[in-house]
């Protein structure tokens, strides 16, 4: 896909100021267990937005480069796993500011999205719930979480789960159900109705506030919260559903260039037996199918981000790009730790977090099996329609 002008000044910029400022970032101790802190992000906010790079991919106007131009943008803001939060491109808040941009009104744009585009403020999407208490997950009919009217506010009650960036975060946007069906609800955070219960230990460390369980008890927001009307809960999930899809696809393959640039590095000057370990072909290879899945991951993702730019909601082709970008990024972030040997596990590089990052991405917005069980049934439509 030939890349314009616009996204490319745009990506390069993005792409040096995250080679050169942000990648020394990242043996800072304040990278923890639950994500970077926030007073670090805030610290590399304030460069990205001296270097004009924040929040890249809105414009001015506050118009949004088009998916493709998205995906070169963002796929360089990935280079390095700070990359995303650094230049404000991350999950949850990049989906979010696209849903807001898209369905929120001219009130709420102000109040909730203004502050996430210029990077003072987090965000956090609230719909999977606990799987121990039937909740919703890749089923979002199973949602638990109850919205009820109550004049002129709706009363929130539930449970929610693997909530991320929850901790820290100034926007919310609450998925429940109401009688007309699900809802979504725009809350300041943090807000005394919204408990945090416990911050997840999970094998990912990318993501500010890390992935929270937390309890809902009787939050009152006004109608005016409401992003859109009762009832269409799901119709601006499906909105915000294939674009956020794509974007975890770029950021991660980004991730993965840089992994594999390492992995090449490290074969290229370590010896053993006699030559460097580019040259024995069991190592060799695994750089070469490296190099194949890389171009075969960007390709999907340029198609899928072809396909959106046409204004179709792109469920079947984003699922495909998901399945196919994620479980090769997987096979790529592996190479790279069995190209390194023991230095991969380690956290001398970025390599052993891109494993464990990238592993997690293939459950992120729906597990492989749930894309692929999606397609079976679509696959099983079509035969059935084209039947005499």
């Amino acid at each position: 896909m030939t890349v314009t002008a616009r996204a490319r000044e745009i990506g390069d910029r993005v792409e040096a100021f995250v080679r050169d400022v942000i990648v020394p970032y990242e043996p800072d101790p304040r990278c923890g267990s639950h994500g970077p802190s926030d007073d670090l992000v805030v610290e590399m906010r304030d460069k990205a937005h001296a270097a004009g790079v924040l929040t890249p991919h809105i414009l001015p106007d506050g118009s949004h480069l088009s998916h493709a131009e998205t995906a070169f943008v963002l796929t360089r803001s990935g280079l390095s796993p700070l990359g995303p939060l650094a230049v404000n491109t991350a999950a949850p808040d990049e989906g979010n500011m696209f849903l807001l941009g898209k369905m929120g009104s001219a009130e709420q744009k102000a109040h909730f999205l203004a502050p996430m585009i210029d990077g003072t403020a987090r965000s956090a999407f609230f719909m999977t719930e606990p799987a121990s208490e039937g909740g919703a997950g890749s089923d979002p009919s199973m949602m638990q979480t109850t919205c009820r009217q109550d004049d002129n506010h709706w009363v929130i009650n539930g449970r929610k789960a693997f909530i991320t960036g929850a901790e820290g975060a100034k926007v919310g946007i609450v998925m429940a159900k109401s009688d007309e069906g699900a809802c979504m609800f725009l809350v300041d955070l943090p807000h005394p109705a919204i408990r945090i219960d416990r911050v997840l230990d999970t094998i990912d460390s990318s993501m500010t506030g890390g992935h929270a369980e937390i309890t809902i008890d009787n939050l009152r927001v006004s109608a005016e919260q409401m992003l859109g009307n009762p009832g269409e809960g799901f119709k601006y999930a499906q909105v915000r559903l294939a674009p956020a899809r794509l974007t975890h696809c770029m950021r991660w393959l980004g991730c993965c260039i840089r992994a594999n640039e390492i992995a090449t590095d490290y074969a290229n000057r370590r010896h053993a037996f006699g030559k460097p370990l580019v040259d024995h072909e069991g190592v060799g290879f695994m750089l070469a199918e490296n190099m194949i899945d890389l171009k075969q991951a960007e390709l999907m993702i340029d198609w899928c981000a072809g396909v959106l730019d046409t204004g179709s909601l792109g469920t079947v082709e984003s699922s495909m790009t998901k399945v196919a970008v994620s479980e090769a990024l997987m096979r790529i972030a592996d190479r790279c730790v069995q190209v390194m040997g023991g230095t991969g596990v380690t956290r001398d590089t970025i390599v052993e977090q891109t494993f464990r990052e990238i592993r997690a991405f293939r459950i992120y917005d729906g597990p492989t099996e749930v894309h692929k069980w999606s397609l079976a049934k679509k696959i099983k439509r079509d035969w059935k329609a084209a039947q005499p």
